[in-house]
């Protein structure tokens, strides 16, 4: 709480981008955290709602395309080697491997609710060979729904912005369980939409 508020105090507007580029890369920063908190901040008066959502996705912009573009470089050996220094380990990139693998663009928009997996699936997408284009429409897709909502609550919430980095620590494994499902349940659904496609064909 205190970093938070020393950023936001000294660095402004900055401070949220560089923030954000830090934590989606892998440093172990508070993202949803530090983006209610600016919501806060917005219905406190100490900060502008626009220029702060315009921060917050040009910050989350960097971060994932930086992402990205280590994964085309440097590919996967350099995410299982370094990855477990900025706590992302192997058994994490493999499960979220296998995600992506079938959930490619989805898990691309959705990544960014779900703490762990939105540091990795851009690093994925670039190892996986998608092309900048198709990369960015989704995934800054996703960043810019992430940022409006989790100012967009701050903002709401006010004096008890708190109680998001409360419930979010206490409540994400059931939110990574929630989105599993909900990635089955669209899967299922899209896969046999397209048998009934090829056989009406």
């Amino acid at each position: 709480m205190q970093h938070l508020n020393h950023l936001i105090e000294h660095y402004g507007y900055f401070g949220i981008i560089i923030a954000l580029v830090g934590g989606i890369i892998g440093l172990p920063i508070p993202d949803e955290v530090l983006l209610t908190y600016v919501g806060y901040n917005i219905f406190s008066g100490k900060m502008s709602y626009l220029p702060s959502l315009l921060s917050a996705f040009a910050g989350a912009c960097g971060g994932i395309s930086l992402s990205y573009f280590l994964g085309v470089k440097l590919g996967l050996p350099f995410l299982i080697k370094f990855g477990p220094k900025f706590h992302i380990t192997e058994e994490k990139v493999s499960r979220t491997r296998k995600l992506f693998l079938k959930f490619g663009p989805f898990l691309l928009i959705v990544g960014f609710f779900i703490p762990g997996v939105r540091h990795i699936t851009a690093y994925l997408a670039g190892i996986n060979g998608y092309s900048y284009r198709r990369f960015a429409l989704f995934a800054y897709s996703g960043a810019v729904t992430w940022c409006f909502s989790f100012i967009t609550l701050g903002r709401t919430l006010g004096e008890k912005w708190i109680l998001v980095g409360t419930y979010l620590s206490k409540y994400s494994i059931y939110l990574i369980f929630a989105f599993l499902l909900g990635c089955l349940i669209f899967y299922t659904y899209w896969r046999k939409k397209r048998l009934l496609g090829l056989v009406d064909k």
